[in-house]
Protein backbone atom coordinates (compact mmCIF):
# COMPACT_ATOMS: atom_id res chain seq x y z
CA UNK A 1 0.00 0.00 0.00
CA UNK A 2 2.83 2.39 0.71
CA UNK A 3 4.07 2.73 -2.95
CA UNK A 4 0.53 3.50 -4.01
CA UNK A 5 0.25 6.13 -1.29
CA UNK A 6 3.37 8.00 -2.43
CA UNK A 7 2.24 7.74 -6.02
CA UNK A 8 -1.07 9.47 -5.18
CA UNK A 9 0.77 12.24 -3.34
CA UNK A 10 3.02 12.80 -6.34
CA UNK A 11 0.02 12.90 -8.75
CA UNK A 12 -1.82 15.50 -6.63
CA UNK A 13 1.32 17.65 -6.38
CA UNK A 14 1.86 17.64 -10.16
CA UNK A 15 -1.82 18.55 -10.78
CA UNK A 16 -1.55 21.58 -8.47
CA UNK A 17 1.62 22.78 -10.25
CA UNK A 18 -0.02 22.48 -13.67
CA UNK A 19 -3.07 24.42 -12.49
CA UNK A 20 -0.88 27.18 -10.98
CA UNK A 21 1.16 27.50 -14.21
CA UNK A 22 -1.96 27.79 -16.34
CA UNK A 23 -3.29 30.57 -14.11
CA UNK A 24 0.00 32.43 -14.40
CA UNK A 25 0.00 32.10 -18.20
CA UNK A 26 -3.56 33.44 -18.43
CA UNK A 27 -2.62 36.37 -16.26
CA UNK A 28 0.63 37.03 -18.13
CA UNK A 29 -0.85 36.98 -21.62
CA UNK A 30 -4.23 38.50 -20.68
CA UNK A 31 -6.29 35.74 -22.26
CA UNK A 32 -9.92 36.67 -21.93
CA UNK A 33 -13.18 36.40 -23.81
CA UNK A 34 -13.71 39.36 -26.17
CA UNK A 35 -16.77 40.81 -27.79
CA UNK A 36 -16.56 40.25 -31.54
CA UNK A 37 -16.71 43.95 -32.14
CA UNK A 38 -13.86 44.73 -29.73
CA UNK A 39 -10.38 44.95 -31.27
CA UNK A 40 -7.74 42.52 -30.02
CA UNK A 41 -5.24 44.23 -27.67
CA UNK A 42 -1.71 44.62 -28.94
CA UNK A 43 0.96 42.67 -27.03
CA UNK A 44 3.30 44.62 -24.82
CA UNK A 45 6.80 45.29 -26.09
CA UNK A 46 9.03 42.26 -25.78
CA UNK A 47 6.15 39.85 -25.14
CA UNK A 48 5.91 36.80 -27.37
CA UNK A 49 3.09 36.70 -29.90
CA UNK A 50 1.16 33.48 -30.14
CA UNK A 51 0.85 32.10 -33.68
CA UNK A 52 -2.41 33.07 -35.35
CA UNK A 53 -5.06 30.46 -35.89
CA UNK A 54 -6.30 30.20 -39.49
CA UNK A 55 -9.72 31.83 -39.78
CA UNK A 56 -12.60 29.61 -40.81
CA UNK A 57 -14.77 32.57 -41.86
CA UNK A 58 -14.80 33.68 -45.55
CA UNK A 59 -12.49 36.50 -46.61
CA UNK A 60 -13.99 40.00 -46.61
CA UNK A 61 -15.80 41.07 -49.79
CA UNK A 62 -14.24 43.78 -51.95
CA UNK A 63 -15.76 47.24 -51.77
CA UNK A 64 -18.92 47.37 -53.90
CA UNK A 65 -20.21 50.73 -55.14
CA UNK A 66 -23.41 51.67 -53.42
CA UNK A 67 -26.64 51.45 -55.39
CA UNK A 68 -27.08 54.87 -57.04
CA UNK A 69 -30.85 54.51 -56.74
CA UNK A 70 -31.41 52.76 -53.42
CA UNK A 71 -35.12 53.59 -53.50
CA UNK A 72 -35.63 52.28 -57.04
CA UNK A 73 -38.57 49.89 -56.95
CA UNK A 74 -36.82 47.91 -59.66
CA UNK A 75 -34.56 46.56 -56.91
CA UNK A 76 -37.54 44.79 -55.43
CA UNK A 77 -39.08 42.74 -58.19
CA UNK A 78 -41.39 40.93 -55.82
CA UNK A 79 -43.09 44.19 -54.89
CA UNK A 80 -42.93 43.23 -51.22
CA UNK A 81 -42.21 46.74 -49.98
CA UNK A 82 -45.08 48.48 -48.26
CA UNK A 83 -44.95 51.26 -50.86
CA UNK A 84 -44.35 49.21 -54.03
CA UNK A 85 -47.44 47.80 -55.69
CA UNK A 86 -46.33 45.23 -58.26
CA UNK A 87 -49.09 44.65 -60.83
CA UNK A 88 -48.19 40.94 -60.86
CA UNK A 89 -49.52 40.74 -57.32
CA UNK A 90 -52.88 42.06 -58.53
CA UNK A 91 -53.45 39.45 -61.20
CA UNK A 92 -51.52 40.81 -64.19
CA UNK A 93 -50.46 38.09 -66.63
CA UNK A 94 -47.96 40.05 -68.72
CA UNK A 95 -48.04 37.82 -71.78
CA UNK A 96 -48.96 40.59 -74.24
CA UNK A 97 -52.34 38.99 -74.93
CA UNK A 98 -54.34 38.96 -71.70
CA UNK A 99 -56.13 42.12 -70.60
CA UNK A 100 -54.20 43.42 -67.57
CA UNK A 101 -56.27 46.60 -67.13
CA UNK A 102 -57.88 45.53 -63.84
CA UNK A 103 -54.50 44.76 -62.27
CA UNK A 104 -53.11 48.20 -63.14
CA UNK A 105 -56.20 49.96 -61.85
CA UNK A 106 -56.08 48.02 -58.58
CA UNK A 107 -52.37 48.73 -58.07
CA UNK A 108 -52.95 52.41 -58.88
CA UNK A 109 -55.77 52.68 -56.32
CA UNK A 110 -53.58 51.40 -53.50
CA UNK A 111 -50.44 53.30 -54.53
CA UNK A 112 -52.44 56.52 -54.80
CA UNK A 113 -53.51 56.22 -51.18
CA UNK A 114 -50.01 56.16 -49.62
CA UNK A 115 -47.17 58.64 -49.71
CA UNK A 116 -44.43 57.72 -52.22
CA UNK A 117 -46.45 54.81 -53.55
CA UNK A 118 -45.14 53.00 -56.64
CA UNK A 119 -47.13 51.27 -59.35
CA UNK A 120 -44.58 48.79 -60.66
CA UNK A 121 -44.67 46.88 -63.97
CA UNK A 122 -41.60 44.60 -63.90
CA UNK A 123 -39.20 43.78 -66.72
CA UNK A 124 -39.53 40.70 -68.95
CA UNK A 125 -43.32 41.03 -69.23
CA UNK A 126 -45.60 42.61 -71.84
CA UNK A 127 -48.75 44.18 -70.42
CA UNK A 128 -51.80 45.05 -72.51
CA UNK A 129 -54.32 47.45 -71.03
CA UNK A 130 -57.27 49.34 -72.49
CA UNK A 131 -57.92 53.10 -72.36
CA UNK A 132 -57.65 54.15 -68.71
CA UNK A 133 -57.79 57.38 -66.72
CA UNK A 134 -55.46 57.24 -63.72
CA UNK A 135 -56.90 60.05 -61.64
CA UNK A 136 -56.03 61.82 -58.43
CA UNK A 137 -55.71 63.56 -56.19
CA UNK A 138 -53.18 61.16 -54.70
CA UNK A 139 -50.69 61.30 -51.88
CA UNK A 140 -47.44 63.09 -52.90
CA UNK A 141 -44.50 61.26 -54.41
CA UNK A 142 -46.48 58.80 -56.54
CA UNK A 143 -44.39 56.85 -59.08
CA UNK A 144 -45.61 54.91 -62.12
CA UNK A 145 -42.66 52.73 -63.11
CA UNK A 146 -42.64 50.61 -66.27
CA UNK A 147 -39.65 48.31 -66.68
CA UNK A 148 -41.45 45.91 -69.02
CA UNK A 149 -43.56 46.66 -72.10
CA UNK A 150 -46.90 48.44 -71.79
CA UNK A 151 -49.22 48.63 -74.80
CA UNK A 152 -52.82 49.23 -75.94
CA UNK A 153 -54.98 46.92 -78.06
CA UNK A 154 -53.67 46.71 -81.60
CA UNK A 155 -55.68 48.85 -84.01
CA UNK A 156 -59.23 50.23 -84.15
CA UNK A 157 -60.84 46.83 -84.75
CA UNK A 158 -59.77 45.53 -81.34
CA UNK A 159 -60.39 48.80 -79.47
CA UNK A 160 -63.23 48.34 -76.96
CA UNK A 161 -66.43 49.95 -78.25
CA UNK A 162 -67.08 51.89 -75.09
CA UNK A 163 -63.58 53.40 -74.83
CA UNK A 164 -62.57 56.80 -76.16
CA UNK A 165 -60.62 56.61 -79.39
CA UNK A 166 -58.94 59.96 -78.65
CA UNK A 167 -56.70 58.88 -75.78
CA UNK A 168 -55.18 55.81 -74.14
CA UNK A 169 -53.31 56.53 -70.88
CA UNK A 170 -54.55 59.64 -69.10
CA UNK A 171 -53.08 61.00 -65.86
CA UNK A 172 -55.53 63.48 -64.34
CA UNK A 173 -55.44 65.87 -61.37
CA UNK A 174 -52.11 64.77 -59.99
CA UNK A 175 -49.37 66.57 -58.07
CA UNK A 176 -45.77 65.42 -57.50
CA UNK A 177 -45.95 62.37 -59.74
CA UNK A 178 -43.15 60.61 -61.65
CA UNK A 179 -43.60 58.46 -64.76
CA UNK A 180 -40.39 56.51 -65.31
CA UNK A 181 -38.71 53.17 -65.92
CA UNK A 182 -36.36 51.30 -68.20
CA UNK A 183 -39.17 49.81 -70.25
CA UNK A 184 -41.13 50.62 -73.42
CA UNK A 185 -44.50 52.18 -74.07
CA UNK A 186 -45.48 50.55 -77.37
CA UNK A 187 -48.31 52.29 -79.23
CA UNK A 188 -49.15 49.64 -81.87
CA UNK A 189 -49.93 52.49 -84.26
CA UNK A 190 -49.59 50.89 -87.70
CA UNK A 191 -53.27 49.98 -88.19
CA UNK A 192 -54.31 53.48 -87.14
CA UNK A 193 -51.89 55.09 -89.59
CA UNK A 194 -53.31 52.96 -92.41
CA UNK A 195 -56.89 54.19 -92.01
CA UNK A 196 -58.09 55.55 -95.40
CA UNK A 197 -59.03 58.84 -93.75
CA UNK A 198 -55.37 59.52 -92.97
CA UNK A 199 -53.41 61.68 -95.46
CA UNK A 200 -52.73 59.80 -98.69
CA UNK A 201 -53.77 56.43 -97.20
CA UNK A 202 -56.91 56.00 -99.31
CA UNK A 203 -57.17 54.42 -102.76
CA UNK A 204 -54.54 55.69 -105.20
CA UNK A 205 -52.99 57.90 -102.51
CA UNK A 206 -56.23 59.75 -101.75
CA UNK A 207 -57.54 60.90 -98.39
CA UNK A 208 -61.09 59.74 -97.75
CA UNK A 209 -63.60 61.63 -95.60
CA UNK A 210 -65.07 60.22 -92.44
CA UNK A 211 -64.35 60.05 -88.71
CA UNK A 212 -60.66 59.66 -88.16
CA UNK A 213 -60.11 59.74 -84.40
CA UNK A 214 -56.91 58.12 -83.22
CA UNK A 215 -55.70 57.95 -79.63
CA UNK A 216 -52.92 60.03 -78.18
CA UNK A 217 -50.72 57.56 -76.34
CA UNK A 218 -50.07 59.41 -73.07
CA UNK A 219 -51.86 62.50 -71.77
CA UNK A 220 -51.26 64.52 -68.61
CA UNK A 221 -54.23 66.78 -67.85
CA UNK A 222 -54.61 69.40 -65.12
CA UNK A 223 -51.60 68.14 -63.18
CA UNK A 224 -48.60 69.82 -61.56
CA UNK A 225 -45.01 69.04 -60.60
CA UNK A 226 -44.51 66.13 -62.96
CA UNK A 227 -41.37 64.21 -63.91
CA UNK A 228 -41.19 61.94 -66.97
CA UNK A 229 -37.85 60.25 -67.58
CA UNK A 230 -35.99 57.26 -68.91
CA UNK A 231 -38.72 55.62 -70.98
CA UNK A 232 -38.83 54.50 -74.59
CA UNK A 233 -42.11 55.61 -76.19
CA UNK A 234 -42.81 54.46 -79.72
CA UNK A 235 -45.30 53.96 -82.55
CA UNK A 236 -48.14 56.04 -81.17
CA UNK A 237 -51.39 56.10 -83.18
CA UNK A 238 -51.27 59.90 -82.89
CA UNK A 239 -49.41 62.21 -80.46
CA UNK A 240 -46.94 60.27 -78.32
CA UNK A 241 -47.25 62.53 -75.29
CA UNK A 242 -49.50 65.51 -74.47
CA UNK A 243 -49.54 67.95 -71.57
CA UNK A 244 -52.63 70.13 -71.19
CA UNK A 245 -53.37 72.48 -68.31
CA UNK A 246 -50.23 71.53 -66.38
CA UNK A 247 -47.53 73.46 -64.52
CA UNK A 248 -44.08 72.36 -63.43
CA UNK A 249 -43.11 69.61 -65.90
CA UNK A 250 -39.65 68.05 -66.27
CA UNK A 251 -39.02 65.66 -69.15
CA UNK A 252 -35.61 64.06 -69.55
CA UNK A 253 -33.76 61.19 -71.19
CA UNK A 254 -36.68 59.97 -73.28
CA UNK A 255 -36.49 58.08 -76.55
CA UNK A 256 -39.55 58.78 -78.73
CA UNK A 257 -39.81 57.19 -82.17
CA UNK A 258 -42.18 56.34 -84.98
CA UNK A 259 -41.69 56.08 -88.77
CA UNK A 260 -41.07 59.21 -90.81
CA UNK A 261 -44.39 58.87 -92.65
CA UNK A 262 -46.58 58.08 -89.64
CA UNK A 263 -49.24 60.84 -89.66
CA UNK A 264 -49.77 63.30 -86.80
CA UNK A 265 -47.40 61.52 -84.46
CA UNK A 266 -46.00 64.55 -82.63
CA UNK A 267 -43.39 63.55 -80.07
CA UNK A 268 -44.23 65.93 -77.21
CA UNK A 269 -47.12 68.38 -77.42
CA UNK A 270 -47.79 70.98 -74.73
CA UNK A 271 -50.63 73.50 -74.48
CA UNK A 272 -51.89 75.71 -71.67
CA UNK A 273 -48.85 74.49 -69.75
CA UNK A 274 -46.20 76.54 -67.97
CA UNK A 275 -42.74 76.01 -66.48
CA UNK A 276 -41.59 73.12 -68.63
CA UNK A 277 -38.11 71.61 -69.08
CA UNK A 278 -37.38 69.12 -71.87
CA UNK A 279 -33.82 67.78 -71.68
CA UNK A 280 -31.44 65.24 -73.23
CA UNK A 281 -33.97 63.33 -75.31
CA UNK A 282 -34.05 61.78 -78.79
CA UNK A 283 -37.18 62.17 -80.94
CA UNK A 284 -37.89 60.92 -84.46
CA UNK A 285 -41.39 60.71 -85.87
CA UNK A 286 -43.83 61.71 -88.61
CA UNK A 287 -44.70 65.19 -87.34
CA UNK A 288 -43.26 67.78 -84.97
CA UNK A 289 -40.65 66.54 -82.51
CA UNK A 290 -41.97 69.10 -80.05
CA UNK A 291 -45.04 71.26 -80.62
CA UNK A 292 -45.95 74.18 -78.39
CA UNK A 293 -49.56 75.34 -78.41
CA UNK A 294 -51.37 78.31 -76.98
CA UNK A 295 -51.16 79.18 -73.30
CA UNK A 296 -47.54 78.05 -72.86
CA UNK A 297 -44.86 80.08 -71.10
CA UNK A 298 -41.43 79.54 -69.56
CA UNK A 299 -40.41 76.50 -71.61
CA UNK A 300 -36.75 75.44 -71.67
CA UNK A 301 -35.68 72.85 -74.28
CA UNK A 302 -32.06 71.70 -74.18
CA UNK A 303 -30.01 68.81 -75.48
CA UNK A 304 -32.70 67.40 -77.80
CA UNK A 305 -31.85 65.46 -80.96
CA UNK A 306 -34.72 65.73 -83.43
CA UNK A 307 -35.37 63.97 -86.71
CA UNK A 308 -36.43 62.71 -89.08
CA UNK A 309 -39.46 64.86 -88.27
CA UNK A 310 -41.19 68.17 -88.93
CA UNK A 311 -38.87 69.98 -86.53
CA UNK A 312 -39.58 71.97 -83.37
CA UNK A 313 -42.70 74.14 -83.72
CA UNK A 314 -44.57 76.86 -81.93
CA UNK A 315 -48.13 76.50 -83.16
CA UNK A 316 -50.23 76.28 -85.02
CA UNK A 317 -51.86 79.25 -83.31
CA UNK A 318 -54.95 81.40 -83.87
CA UNK A 319 -57.13 78.85 -85.66
CA UNK A 320 -60.82 79.83 -86.02
CA UNK A 321 -60.02 83.45 -85.09
CA UNK A 322 -58.92 82.45 -81.60
CA UNK A 323 -56.53 84.25 -79.28
CA UNK A 324 -53.14 82.63 -78.71
CA UNK A 325 -50.48 83.59 -76.16
CA UNK A 326 -46.99 82.02 -76.03
CA UNK A 327 -43.96 83.56 -74.31
CA UNK A 328 -40.48 82.91 -73.00
CA UNK A 329 -39.56 79.81 -75.01
CA UNK A 330 -35.89 78.76 -75.31
CA UNK A 331 -34.48 76.02 -77.53
CA UNK A 332 -30.72 75.51 -77.23
CA UNK A 333 -27.98 72.92 -77.74
CA UNK A 334 -30.10 70.91 -80.15
CA UNK A 335 -29.54 68.85 -83.30
CA UNK A 336 -32.19 68.74 -86.05
CA UNK A 337 -31.60 66.35 -88.91
CA UNK A 338 -33.37 65.08 -92.04
CA UNK A 339 -36.47 67.14 -91.25
CA UNK A 340 -39.09 69.07 -93.22
CA UNK A 341 -38.62 72.07 -90.92
CA UNK A 342 -36.06 73.26 -88.42
CA UNK A 343 -37.41 75.74 -85.85
CA UNK A 344 -40.84 76.99 -86.88
CA UNK A 345 -43.56 79.42 -85.81
CA UNK A 346 -46.89 78.86 -87.55
CA UNK A 347 -50.09 80.88 -87.16
CA UNK A 348 -53.42 81.03 -88.93
CA UNK A 349 -54.77 84.21 -90.44
CA UNK A 350 -57.50 85.84 -88.38
CA UNK A 351 -56.14 85.02 -84.95
CA UNK A 352 -55.10 87.42 -82.20
CA UNK A 353 -52.67 87.32 -79.31
CA UNK A 354 -48.90 87.32 -79.19
CA UNK A 355 -45.80 85.15 -79.52
CA UNK A 356 -42.87 86.82 -77.73
CA UNK A 357 -39.45 86.28 -76.14
CA UNK A 358 -38.41 83.29 -78.24
CA UNK A 359 -34.75 82.17 -78.35
CA UNK A 360 -33.26 79.56 -80.70
CA UNK A 361 -29.58 79.11 -79.86
CA UNK A 362 -26.72 76.68 -80.56
CA UNK A 363 -28.60 74.50 -83.02
CA UNK A 364 -27.00 72.18 -85.57
CA UNK A 365 -28.97 71.60 -88.78
CA UNK A 366 -28.32 68.51 -90.91
CA UNK A 367 -30.09 68.43 -94.30
CA UNK A 368 -33.14 70.36 -93.09
CA UNK A 369 -35.74 72.19 -95.18
CA UNK A 370 -37.01 75.55 -93.90
CA UNK A 371 -34.35 75.81 -91.20
CA UNK A 372 -35.72 79.10 -89.83
CA UNK A 373 -39.41 79.53 -90.58
CA UNK A 374 -42.13 81.98 -89.58
CA UNK A 375 -45.36 81.20 -91.42
CA UNK A 376 -48.31 83.47 -90.64
CA UNK A 377 -50.33 82.05 -93.53
CA UNK A 378 -50.58 78.53 -92.21
CA UNK A 379 -53.41 76.58 -93.83
CA UNK A 380 -54.18 72.89 -94.26
CA UNK A 381 -56.14 73.38 -97.49
CA UNK A 382 -56.44 75.85 -100.32
CA UNK A 383 -59.74 77.20 -99.01
CA UNK A 384 -58.39 79.50 -96.28
CA UNK A 385 -59.59 83.10 -96.56
CA UNK A 386 -57.41 86.17 -96.29
CA UNK A 387 -57.87 87.81 -92.89
CA UNK A 388 -56.76 91.20 -91.59
CA UNK A 389 -55.93 90.23 -87.99
CA UNK A 390 -53.06 88.01 -86.92
CA UNK A 391 -51.11 86.74 -83.93
CA UNK A 392 -48.37 89.29 -83.22
CA UNK A 393 -44.86 87.79 -83.42
CA UNK A 394 -42.07 89.74 -81.71
CA UNK A 395 -38.71 89.37 -79.95
CA UNK A 396 -37.26 86.41 -81.84
CA UNK A 397 -33.58 85.55 -81.49
CA UNK A 398 -31.68 83.13 -83.73
CA UNK A 399 -28.10 82.72 -82.49
CA UNK A 400 -25.34 80.30 -83.53
CA UNK A 401 -27.41 78.21 -85.89
CA UNK A 402 -25.21 76.31 -88.31
CA UNK A 403 -25.24 73.33 -90.63
CA UNK A 404 -26.80 72.27 -93.93
CA UNK A 405 -30.18 72.67 -95.58
CA UNK A 406 -32.22 70.90 -98.24
CA UNK A 407 -32.13 73.14 -101.33
CA UNK A 408 -35.77 72.42 -102.21
CA UNK A 409 -36.73 75.22 -99.82
CA UNK A 410 -34.91 78.43 -98.86
CA UNK A 411 -33.24 78.00 -95.48
CA UNK A 412 -34.75 81.22 -94.07
CA UNK A 413 -38.41 82.10 -94.60
CA UNK A 414 -40.13 84.88 -92.63
CA UNK A 415 -43.67 85.27 -94.01
CA UNK A 416 -45.32 87.71 -91.63
CA UNK A 417 -48.84 89.11 -91.68
CA UNK A 418 -49.68 91.96 -94.06
CA UNK A 419 -51.30 93.93 -91.25
CA UNK A 420 -49.32 92.87 -88.15
CA UNK A 421 -45.59 92.81 -88.85
CA UNK A 422 -43.07 90.60 -87.10
CA UNK A 423 -40.76 92.84 -85.06
CA UNK A 424 -37.45 92.72 -83.20
CA UNK A 425 -35.99 89.69 -84.99
CA UNK A 426 -32.28 89.22 -84.18
CA UNK A 427 -29.91 87.08 -86.26
CA UNK A 428 -26.39 86.28 -85.07
CA UNK A 429 -23.90 83.69 -86.35
CA UNK A 430 -26.35 82.01 -88.69
CA UNK A 431 -24.38 79.91 -91.20
CA UNK A 432 -26.31 77.49 -93.40
CA UNK A 433 -24.92 75.76 -96.47
CA UNK A 434 -26.55 73.53 -99.11
CA UNK A 435 -26.48 69.85 -98.22
CA UNK A 436 -26.33 68.97 -101.91
CA UNK A 437 -26.52 71.11 -105.02
CA UNK A 438 -27.00 74.87 -105.07
CA UNK A 439 -29.44 77.29 -103.44
CA UNK A 440 -32.56 77.57 -105.59
CA UNK A 441 -34.23 80.52 -103.83
CA UNK A 442 -32.87 83.34 -101.71
CA UNK A 443 -34.02 83.77 -98.12
CA UNK A 444 -37.54 85.20 -98.06
CA UNK A 445 -38.97 87.94 -95.84
CA UNK A 446 -42.35 89.62 -95.86
CA UNK A 447 -43.14 92.45 -93.43
CA UNK A 448 -40.39 91.28 -91.08
CA UNK A 449 -38.31 93.76 -89.05
CA UNK A 450 -35.07 93.18 -87.16
CA UNK A 451 -31.28 93.31 -87.10
CA UNK A 452 -28.31 91.17 -88.09
CA UNK A 453 -25.55 91.25 -85.48
CA UNK A 454 -23.25 89.33 -87.83
CA UNK A 455 -23.29 88.55 -91.52
CA UNK A 456 -25.63 85.68 -92.34
CA UNK A 457 -24.92 82.78 -94.69
CA UNK A 458 -26.69 82.83 -97.05
CA UNK A 459 -27.02 86.64 -97.02
CA UNK A 460 -30.44 87.87 -95.98
CA UNK A 461 -31.21 91.27 -97.53
CA UNK A 462 -34.96 91.26 -97.05
CA UNK A 463 -35.07 91.86 -93.28
CA UNK A 464 -36.21 95.45 -92.67
CA UNK A 465 -34.48 97.73 -90.21
CA UNK A 466 -36.19 99.50 -87.36
CA UNK A 467 -39.88 99.29 -86.53
CA UNK A 468 -43.00 99.38 -88.74
CA UNK A 469 -44.84 102.69 -88.90
CA UNK A 470 -47.98 101.06 -87.53
CA UNK A 471 -46.26 99.47 -84.53
CA UNK A 472 -48.50 101.33 -82.08
CA UNK A 473 -51.53 99.53 -83.47
CA UNK A 474 -50.31 96.10 -82.39
CA UNK A 475 -51.14 96.78 -78.73
CA UNK A 476 -54.56 95.23 -79.31
CA UNK A 477 -52.87 91.92 -80.09
CA UNK A 478 -50.74 91.62 -76.96
CA UNK A 479 -51.66 89.17 -74.19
Amino acid sequence: MEPIHWFMVLWITLSLMIFQNSSNVEGRYHFHKRNKSSPAPSPAAGEPVAPSTPSLSPPPLPNVPSDPYPEDPGNNSSGSSDCVFNVMNYGAVGDGSADDTAAFRAAWKEACAVESGVVFAPADYSFKITSTIFSGPCQPGLVFQVDGILMPPEGPQTWPKGDSQKQWLVFYRLDQMTFTGSGTIEGNGQKWWDLPCKPHRGPNGSTLPGPCDSPALIRFFMSNNLVVKGLRIQNSPQFHMKFDGCEGVQIEKLSISSPKLSPNTDGIHIENTKSVGIYDSMISNGDDCISIGTGCANVDIRGVTCGPSHGISIGSLGVHNSQACVSNITVRDAIIRESDNGVRIKTWQGGTGCVSAIVFENIQMENVMNCLLVDQYYCLSRACRNETSAVYVTDLTYRNIKGTYDVRRPPIHFACSDTVACTNITLSEVELYPHEGELMDDPFCWNAYGTQETATIPPIDCLRDGEPESVAEVSQYTC
